[in-house]
């Protein structure tokens, strides 16, 4: 059995995994993982004045794109549109299918509640999906089952109701190339409704304070889950619990 893992980060729009839990993907494709960023839509709605709800789809694509391979990963970005994400069979089925084809291990995706409903239907949809995934008497384009080993909950700023972290991530060492990474997205560098840049790099900044480390990301454990306590994450000791 391979010891490497294949950690899929799951977000509502392009750009949303990967101030989530950029870092923290960054980390694993450095000890070889393998790392997919997997967005439900690319997030379009919020185009610039200059650029067509189109032309925005097709610009923030090649920043998710750029941005992943600078995090030592891969992006696949669905055809759903923005602020109309529906957890529907389709849906989920579509997403139950990328997770036999890709077979991940360990998927990272919003917490449950959020201010924007596409992205508090993204982790209900991964939850769904994952148990049709996994079951045998589902056909999916004749598909093996597979079932994901472990899923977490990321922190955004649209979605802190009630989000605690469990586990903080030193991501020390990646964080300059985490930064890197978000700077190739127009709307994180250029937003004037929000600070992204800052924001996420005060977030990593403070995470690291409570974590006694420089940099820190957070993971949150799903509502009801089975957890244990301890020094680890799937595939190697990376995380600080606070007691």
């Amino acid at each position: 059995m391979s010891d490497k893992y294949h950690v899929m980060i799951v977000g509502a729009h392009c750009g949303d995994a990967e101030i989530q839990a950029g870092a923290i993907a960054y980390k694993y494709a450095k000890a070889g993982h393998k790392v997919t960023f997997l967005h439900l839509t690319a997030g379009e709605k919020g185009n610039p004045p200059h650029l067509s709800v189109e032309a925005y789809r097709e610009q923030k694509i090649r920043e998710a794109e750029k941005a992943a391979v600078i995090l030592g990963g891969k992006c696949i970005t669905l055809d759903y549109k923005d602020a109309e994400l529906k957890e529907d069979d389709e849906t989920i089925t579509e997403v139950a299918k990328l997770f036999r084809k890709e077979k991940p291990n360990v998927v990272i995706t919003h917490w449950e509640n959020s201010m924007h409903p596409d992205h508090a239907l993204c982790p209900r949809i991964v939850q769904s999906a994952w148990l049709k995934a996994a079951l045998p008497g589902f056909n999916i384009e004749g598909l093996e089952p597979h079932s994901i080993t472990r899923m977490f909950h990321s922190e955004n700023w649209e979605d802190m109701e009630g989000y605690v972290p469990d586990v903080y991530v030193d991501v020390t060492e990646e964080f300059d190339t985490y930064l890197e990474a978000l700077s190739q997205y127009w709307f994180i560098m250029n937003s004037s409704s929000f600070r992204y840049y800052d924001y996420y790099k005060a977030l990593g900044t403070m995470r690291g304070c409570l974590a006694r480390t420089t940099y820190a990301q957070t993971l949150k454990f799903p509502t009801g889950a089975n957890t244990r306590k301890g020094k680890s994450i799937p595939g190697f000791e990376i995380l600080t619990t606070m007691e």
